[in-house]
Order: structure tokens, then C-alpha cells, then sequence
């Protein structure tokens, strides 16, 4: 019995590690975008293009994905997922222009989103009742653990290209930033062929035997007696469904449990956590503490999100679904509106000293009418640093010019920021993949995750590709704001209608929620 549950973690960790490509790739990108925006000499608006190229990609992978392994199975998916991740880091690495670069982390999308979606079905569809929540929260672990490793990795190679004796440069160091996605994306091709089969998956498909021996080397004789039986049941039940179409969806029995996983989906992008992750750098910058300590502190933010997604692990089978997430959404709410008040005492003044002690590429003397001068607020500041030295030279060494001229607490934003990523790293990060992998039935799982996907990944982009907008545009304060107000609001909304689903088997949780 032993043996078989170290094997079920086995599975759930390999076939997550789809997750760790998805932290990795999201997590340095916050680094790459510091040189290959100006390299390429990017507007904000292809900025936001760049960046949430993936996520757009990967919800339209989302919606076919799941219908796609009702058909060809879990595993054949994921291994397409593996060779697609390989292939956008290289393509990435040598691009040669913003055109190409934007396609190659398009295709790296359509690997973000099938991994997302496959990798909770199928933990889900190989796990007990009693071990499923911290099985599938494994993703979410592999996820942030791939934040972890980009961010470590961005603030390495960001000191090696601040070293003379390196040979790395600001038009060479992003590249690597991007190539080395390609060694994890071939170790997980490889270790894709020692996973089986989903034994659901297999059971739908006629393949019972197969299907019993999977479920006995995963659980045991005695539980995969107790599965196969309830698998089977639930297959007579439906035997003469039809295939789902996304309209069955939304029949009165599914309604409920549809809207319940829309809402999750929504609400775990709309808050902000893309914006954060994607742009950390970027918004370390914003208080003043400089480019090489914006890196630095990228990594505490990683290292947060670990340690709190571990919590999470040990929790979400203990204390249920509904607290962790209750409990989270209320820190997140309080976190941002933490940073909004914090980023709306900041001041902005920029002395003559300050500014001789610039780069030489920036020209000085454009900035003299400007010496002395405080700006209550971020937008007026930027707008005036563009106008004198030029946007693209702005871009390029904001943090060095934000550093010299904020005034900020900027210990209570990263007390803000640390505070939002824990909480979401407990709740709605890891909880919502357990919950849109148990609350559908067998014959519509694969379905409803692809469609909540689809609509979690639009949701994604939209807020990946707004987020430079926001900030030119909003300034940090009302950005912060904006995200606060919306997780107060949910809150609220999930305090009514969330359901609880520890402990239950997937078909004793049809039984229950479909009407």
C-alpha cells in the first residue's frame, strides 16, 4: 500500500511538472522584458503584447485541450505539451525580431494551457478521496516552484551581466533568460513515458482491464475494487448520454457547479496575480529601490509563494476547500488596498546630484527644468522624465531614475505585495485547480475544465495585456485599488455560494451537486 502511494505522487509530481514550466516561463519573463524591450525598442503596447502572448494562446488551447484527451487520452496530450515548451524556448532564444518573439511565446501558450488544464484532470482521475486536494495542489507547488527557480535564475544572470569579466551583455543575457526553459521542457518529455494511462480515461474508453490494473497498482486491490465499481456506476448511469457539447453545460444539473467554477476562474486572474508575477521587477522598480534590488526582491516574492503553497498542501485536505479560500481573498483584498495607500503617499523629486550621478547616455541637461521639482504622484513624474529624455531611454533605466527620486515606504508595499502572494498562494492559486477538477462528472470533466479554462485564460491575458496600460495610464495607486475592490467583492460572492468538497469521492460529488 505503501509503494502504491509513493507511486500516485510520483505521477502527480511528473505530470505537473507542466506547471513548472508554466511558473518558470511566467516568472522570467519579468527579467527578459528589462533588456529585450529596449533591445527591440517595444512600446508599452507590445510590452503587453509580448507578455501575454502565452495566456492568449492558452485559452484557446484551454477550450480544446480537455475534449481533446476525452479523446486521445491525458498522457498523448502531454507529451505534445512537453515538445511544444522545448521548441518556444529555443524559438524564443534566437528570435530576431518583436514578430518572432511574439510567435514563439504564442506557441509556448498552447502549452501553458493544455498543461494546465490536463495535469489536474488527470492527478484528480488517479487519486483517493482523502489525498486528491494536496495530489492536485501539487500542480499549483510545481507552478511556483518554477516562479522560484526563473526568479533565482533572472537575479543570477542579471549579475553576470553586471560583471565586466562576463561575456553576457544587455542585447545577449535575455536570450539566455529564455533558452534555458528548453532542459526542464525535454526532462519532462522524458518522464512522460512512465506514466500510465488515466484509469477513468481507460474505463470510458472500454479498456477495463487496463483500467483495473492501473487503479490496483495506484491504490491497492482493495480500494480499486471499491473505484472500479463506482467508475462503472457512474458510466451505466450516463451510458446513453451523448457526447457533451459545450450548450450541456449548461443544463439546469450542471448550472450551479458551471457558474460556481466560472466565478473561481475569474476571480483568481482579475485580482492581479498575473499582473504581479509577470511585471514583479517592474513593480519592485516603482518604489524606488533600484533594478539590481528589484531582481533581489523578486526572489523573496518566489520564495513566498513556496513556502505558503506547501501550507497549502497540508491544509486543503485537513481544513477544506471553502476556509482556505474565504480566509485567502480576504488577505488578498487587504494586501492591495495595502499597496494602494502606500503607493499614494509617494512623492517624486530629483535633485542636480541626483542626476548628474546618472548614465552618461542620458542627457542631463534636458532634465534641468525639472531639479527640484516634487510630483505628488507617479503619472506626472514619468510623463515628465519621458518628454525630457525620450520614452525608450526612460524605459531603460527607470529603475536607476525611480531609485534617485522616490520617496515611498517601500518596505510596507513589499509587506503589501508578500502579503497578497501568500494569500493567494494558500487559496485561489491551488484551490481552484482541486475544486474544476472535482466538482464536473466523468463524462463532462474534461469539457467543463476546458471551458472554465478558457474563460480563466482570457481572463489572464486581459489583465497581462492592461497592466502596462494601467500603470502609464491609472498610475500604481489606482491599479492597486482597482484589484482590491474586486477581491473584497468576491469575497462577499463566495461567501454565499462556494461549496465544500473535502473528502468525497468524484462520483459521491456528482451525486451531490448535480441536479
Amino acid at each position: 500500500m505503501e509503494s502504491s502511494s509513493r507511486f500516485t505522487v510520483f505521477l502527480a509530481v511528473v505530470v505537473s511538472l507542466g506547471g513548472f514550466l508554466f511558473g518558470f516561463d511566467a516568472g522570467i519573463i519579468s527579467g527578459v522584458m528589462n533588456f529585450a524591450s529596449p533591445f527591440f525598442e517595444l512600446t508599452d503596447s507590445q510590452d503587453g503584447s509580448i507578455v501575454a502572448a502565452p495566456t492568449m494562446a492558452a485559452m484557446f488551447a484551454m477550450l480544446v485541450a480537455g475534449r481533446l484527451s476525452d479523446r486521445i487520452g491525458r498522457r498523448v496530450v502531454l507529451k505534445a505539451v512537453a515538445f511544444l515548451y522545448a521548441l518556444s524556448a529555443i524559438w524564443s532564444a534566437y528570435a530576431g525580431s518583436y514578430e518572432a518573439l511574439y510567435v514563439a511565446r504564442l506557441v509556448g501558450g498552447l502549452a501553458f494551457g493544455a498543461a494546465l488544464i490536463i495535469a489536474p484532470t488527470f492527478i484528480a482521475e488517479i487519486s483517493s478521496a482523502a489525498k486528491r486536494g494536496s495530489l492536485v495542489s501539487i500542480q499549483q507547488l510545481n507552478i511556483v516552484l518554477g516562479f522560484f527557480a526563473a526568479f533565482l535564475c533572472n537575479a543570477y544572470l542579471n549579475h553576470l551581466n553586471n560583471d565586466p569579466a562576463s561575456s553576457l551583455t544587455d542585447e545577449t543575457v535575455w536570450r539566455w533568460m529564455l533558452g534555458v526553459e528548453f532542459v526542464p521542457a525535454i526532462l519532462y518529455f522524458v518522464l512522460l513515458f512512465f506514466v500510465p494511462r488515466s484509469p477513468r480515461w481507460l474505463y470510458l474508453q472500454g479498456m477495463k482491464e487496463e483500467g483495473q490494473e492501473v487503479l490496483v497498482k495506484l491504490h491497492g486491490s482493495a480500494i480499486a475494487k471499491q473505484e472500479a465499481e463506482d467508475i462503472q456506476k457512474s458510466i451505466r448511469e450516463n451510458k446513453n448520454t451523448e457526447k457533451p457539447k459545450i450548450k450541456d453545460l449548461f443544463a439546469p444539473a450542471l448550472k450551479y457547479i458551471l457558474w460556481v467554477g466560472i466565478a473561481i476562474g475569474i476571480l483568481q486572474q482579475v485580482t492581479g496575480i498575473n499582473a504581479v508575477y509577470f511585471y514583479a521587477t517592474s513593480i519592485f522598480k516603482q518604489t524606488g529601490i533600484g533594478t539590481d534590488a528589484a531582481f533581489a526582491s523578486g526572489v523573496w516574492l518566489s520564495l513566498t509563494t513556496v513556502i505558503f503553497t506547501i501550507i497549502a498542501i497540508f491544509l486543503i485536505d485537513r481544513v477544506g476547500r471553502r476556509p482556505l479560500l474565504l480566509a485567502g481573498i480576504g488577505g488578498i483584498a487587504a494586501s492591495m488596498l495595502l499597496c494602494a495607500f502606500s503607493f499614494s503617499q509617494a512623492t517624486y523629486t530629483l535633485t542636480e546630484n541626483d542626476a548628474k550621478s546618472l548614465t552618461e547616455e542620458i542627457d542631463v541637461a534636458a532634465l534641468t527644468p525639472y531639479y527640484g521639482q516634487t510630483f505628488t504622484n507617479d503619472l506626472d513624474f514619468k510623463n515628465a522624465m519621458k518628454g525630457a529624455i525620450g520614452e525608450q531611454v526612460y524605459k531603460k533605466y527607470e529603475g536607476d531614475i525611480l531609485e534617485k527620486a522616490t520617496k515611498i515606504n517601500a518596505v510596507l508595499v513589499m509587506i503589501g505585495i508578500l502579503a497578497f502572494i501568500a494569500c493567494f498562494a494558500f487559496s485561489l492559486g491551488p484551490v481552484m485547480w482541486v475544486m474544476l477538477s472535482e466538482l464536473y462528472p466523468n463524462q463532462y470533466r474534461g469539457l467543463a475544465i476546458g471551458f472554465v479554462g478558457f474563460i480563466n485564460g482570457f481572463a489572464s491575458w486581459l489583465i497581462s495585456r492592461i497592466f502596462p496600460w494601467e500603470l502609464a495610464t491609472l498610475g500604481n495607486a489606482t491599479t492597486f485599488l482597482i484589484y482590491g475592490v474586486i477581491a473584497a467583492v468576491g469575497f462577499f460572492l463566495f461567501l454565499k455560494i462556494l461549496p465544500e468538497t473535502k473528502g468525497k469521492t468524484l462520483e459521491a460529488i456528482e451525486a451531490e451537486y448535480t441536479r
